[in-house]
């Protein structure tokens, strides 16, 4: 298979889909692999460096599209990539298309066949291609967070960790899964005073467990618990997933009303909508905003500020998965996996992901019939 990796041009993202060690292992497996010149750049990786690993280099992203079959990304296809998809042709990169309909109808029209990392599953459970990102975000969160803290951003002027004689930072972070529970652990870290607040009785239990001695608090989360959380928190950090549908409102107005003045937000989830009723993407270049005096960070791609470390971490997870594409192609790979099934979003022009579907009342269509294979 001829694979395709052009140069990420959303707002400061600097990741790209492949790196050297992952080409050297498509091509070791008979693919063939083109790179748009300086797509590594970001992350340190020269044009020289894919070379060696026996890509070829390319100067433009037209070309890359016109002669790959698939293209493997990081972020979502912007509308100039988007036209220039074609049809079966198979496109591997994060997607988050419950909150982005002019996105999903771009790849719609394109005919292409989405595979979205977010979606994928994993026969032990969770979403084995998000949860590196994930832990990158939730690992940002206390440290954004810190950051919009201080006076001079807009902030309460509060210390995360305090000082002997005044209290640490109050975070409450809310969701325990696998951003929220590297957010709590890098919040714990800097000294902060921390709450977790979830619905899983179970997954409860394992944070109990797993931060023992820590200080730190959990609490059943209800509409109440978040009310009463919030109302005088230093920070919270938003960190709900529904996998592929649109992020459930969690936070409305009237409770950023009753947060102190100069508290800050990170809403983790802003990717799949945020988890605020005020919450809107912002980018790295621009990344706050305030509304109801408190400040929020609501960059969509927050990985893609330590896009070297984020880049080796999502390669680790994505390779056996672009192998297993390009090696059996991807009605083949799709029809003996159904975990990588489970990341089929759009085929040939029909939404094959029930939630994207739901979130923007478009017809579904399930995935042996859109490819017109048996599983």
């Amino acid at each position: 298979m001829l694979i395709g990796v052009p140069k990420e041009i959303k707002n400061h993202e600097y990741r790209v889909g492949l790196v050297p060690f992952a080409v050297r292992e498509l091509v070791h497996n008979g693919h063939k692999v083109v790179i748009e010149t300086q797509a590594g750049s970001g992350i340190g990786v020269s044009d020289d460096d894919y070379r060696a690993a026996g890509a070829e280099i390319l100067g433009d992203a037209k070309t890359v599209f016109e002669k790959a079959e698939m293209i493997v990304k990081v972020k979502e296809p912007q509308a100039v990539e988007c036209e220039m998809l074609r049809e079966g042709q198979l496109l591997f990169t994060y997607l988050h298309l419950a909150p982005d309909l002019p996105q999903t109808e771009g790849l719609l029209k394109s005919g292409c066949v989405a595979i979205a990392y977010e979606t994928v599953t994993s026969p032990r459970g969770g979403l084995p291609l998000l949860a590196p990102m994930s832990e990158v975000a939730g690992r940002m969160g206390p440290q954004a967070g810190a950051h919009c803290l201080e006076k001079a951003q807009g902030g309460r002027g509060v210390l995360m960790g305090g000082v002997p004689g005044v209290a640490p930072a109050k975070v409450v972070v809310i969701g325990g899964g696998v951003s929220g529970t590297n957010a709590a652990r890098i919040a714990l870290g800097m000294g902060a005073e921390v709450t977790v607040l979830e619905r899983n009785i179970a997954r409860i239990a394992q944070l109990d467990d797993m931060f023992r001695g820590t200080g730190m608090k959990t609490l059943y989360s209800t509409v109440d618990a978040v009310e009463k959380s919030v109302q005088d928190a230093d920070l919270v950090i938003g960190a709900v997933l529904v996998p592929g549908a649109a992020a459930p409102k969690l936070i409305n107005r009237d409770m950023l009303k009753s947060m102190p003045d100069g508290s800050v937000v990170v809403d983790i989830a802003i990717d799949q909508g945020g988890c605020l009723e005020t919450s809107r993407p912002t980018t790295h270049a621009d990344p706050t905003f305030v509304e109801e005096g408190v400040v929020h960070y609501c960059v969509a791609n927050m990985p893609g500020a330590v896009a070297r470390t984020s880049t080796f971490a999502l390669n680790n997870a994505t390779l056996p998965f672009a192998v297993a594409l390009a090696n059996k192609g991807y009605r083949g790979a799709l029809a003996e996996d159904p975990h990588l099934r489970q990341g089929l979003n759009v085929a040939e022009g029909k939404i094959t992901y029930k939630a994207v579907s739901e979130a923007h009342g478009l017809g579904y269509t399930a995935p042996e019939e859109a490819l017109g294979i048996s599983f």
